[in-house]
């Protein structure tokens, strides 16, 4: 079987169809290629992107607990010298008799722990005579009450606090109704 090839008026010859056709093969092919070479590639890097993500999750969750860890170890380390002055209150009131001189030291100690809480961010949430508020408190009772003490907080039963105004613990408070 001979290739039909012709030639035109200007003597040039023309591809079979046959030829053309192989042509476009060999093209596809070599598309087809580059195609499955770029899908790859792409492959390739989404899962390098995949892996990097994960590992910066990892990472950063490692950080945050490295982070929340090293926060509470400040803290109490922080307390240490509290309970120190606890300590040596306690030796040095096991043989005096000074309600006075006890008293005091109970105080030196409480505003020396007072004072960790502030240095910490901590702060106490006011509440007597205020009006209730339930974003602050929380009513264990009402008791009746007359004109101004109405919705107003008329006892704390415990004491409410917040850290960089987020509410920590709520305070336990009796309401006037």
């Amino acid at each position: 079987m001979t290739d039909h090839n012709f030639e035109s008026e200007a003597g040039e010859r023309k591809p079979s169809s046959r030829h053309a056709y192989k042509v476009k093969i060999a093209e596809l092919k070599n598309e087809n290629e580059q195609l499955r070479q770029e899908k790859s590639e792409l492959n390739d890097r989404f899962l390098r992107l995949y892996s990097e993500f994960d590992n910066y999750k990892k990472r950063t969750q490692k950080e945050k607990l490295d982070l929340l860890s090293t926060a509470a170890e400040r803290v109490i380390v922080d307390l240490l010298p509290v309970v120190d002055n606890f300590e040596r209150a306690i030796k040095a009131n096991e043989h005096t008799t000074d309600q006075g001189a006890i008293k005091d030291g109970f105080i030196l100690i409480y505003n020396q722990l007072l004072q960790l809480l502030k240095k910490n961010n901590v702060e106490e949430i006011v509440s007597m005579h205020q009006d209730f508020d339930t974003d602050f408190h929380e009513a264990i009772t009402r008791i009746p009450a007359t004109g101004d003490e109405q919705g107003k907080v008329l006892d704390v039963t415990e004491k409410g606090y917040k850290m960089q105004d987020k509410v920590i613990r709520f305070a336990k408070v009796v309401v006037g109704q």
